[in-house]
């Protein structure tokens, strides 16, 4: 399956590089993905986020070069990118618990983290519904936050900021602007690795722009429409699992660079209706 074999060609740049500096887009372009999508991917099938599994991997390998081949801790340090010796201190403690200096002393407990393969059993036993849709460029309107490149970072603030727009009137202002489709409250990550990353809490409208909102023109795009409802962020999150494990696979499609969206279509985040917007391409054949 190209897809899987794509994602295992980046683990193995993840592995020939460890002690290198590993820039985030360079494993992208290794899977044939943007950043952002490689990064969603990453931590929706291996259950940890990308940092972390290059972390425990460099740390599984520093102690072993501390044991094995009986090297200095700040020579084992400045291999793995860390600069200063406390940093490596506490990265190293945190996977295995016990400080680097301590390797050496008889009978010592350390923890191995092999390297991750991909292979992706598709279940198929419960339906996952879908539509494709075709869109013109459309234009929305609201307010934007900078996105970090780190994907872990924006899980946990994203929430804080919708609880934000919600208390301070915010969303009810940009509803009130409201006019086109996708009808409803938008969640917009623009992460194509050409534009700084931006999300948008947004609708649809071609209201004048006045402050503090901000325009952003969608370009035109295939979509693979994913509904659903329950209680949010936990069901978007589980939808999005599902789109990247067991539909993306065997569809005969891949990401496109168009932002993803995400369309609230009823306000009530505990009983919330809602659809995951995938910008798509047909694989080549």
């Amino acid at each position: 399956m190209e897809w899987i074999n794509r994602l295992n060609s980046a683990m193995n740049y993840i592995e020939e590089n460890l002690s290198e500096e590993i820039n985030y887009e360079d494993i992208a372009k290794v899977a044939c993905c943007s950043t952002y999508h490689f990064q969603r991917m990453f931590s929706y099938i291996a259950n940890m986020n990308l940092s972390e599994y290059i972390r425990r991997r460099r740390m599984s390998k520093a102690a072993v070069d501390l044991i094995d081949n009986n090297e200095k801790v700040i020579d084992v340090a400045l291999r793995y990118g860390y600069n200063s010796p406390t940093a490596f201190n506490r990265a190293f403690k945190n996977v295995h618990g016990i400080a680097p200096s301590q390797t050496k002393l008889n009978g010592v407990s350390l923890k191995a983290f092999p390297p991750i393969s991909f292979k992706i059993m598709i279940k198929g036993d419960v339906e996952l519904n879908y539509r494709i849709e075709k869109k013109e460029a459309f234009r929305i309107l609201g307010v934007s936050d900078a996105l970090s490149k780190e994907m872990e970072e924006n899980f946990q603030i994203l929430p804080q900021r919708w609880q934000k727009a919600t208390m301070n009137g915010t969303i009810d202002k940009i509803v009130s602007m409201m006019a086109g489709e996708p009808s409803g409250v938008l969640g917009v990550s623009i992460c194509n690795d050409q534009e700084d990353w931006k999300y948008f809490i947004a609708v649809a409208s071609d209201k004048p722009v006045c402050d503090p909102f901000e325009e952003y023109f969608i370009p035109a795009s295939t979509w693979a429409v994913f509904p659903d409802e329950g209680p949010v962020p936990q069901s978007f999150l589980d939808i999005e699992k599902r789109i990247i494990t067991e539909w993306l696979p065997t569809s005969g499609y891949e990401f496109g660079n168009a932002p993803h969206i995400e369309v609230y279509l009823t306000p009530d985040p505990n009983k919330a209706k809602f659809e995951v917007w995938v910008p798509i391409v047909k694989k080549d054949s």
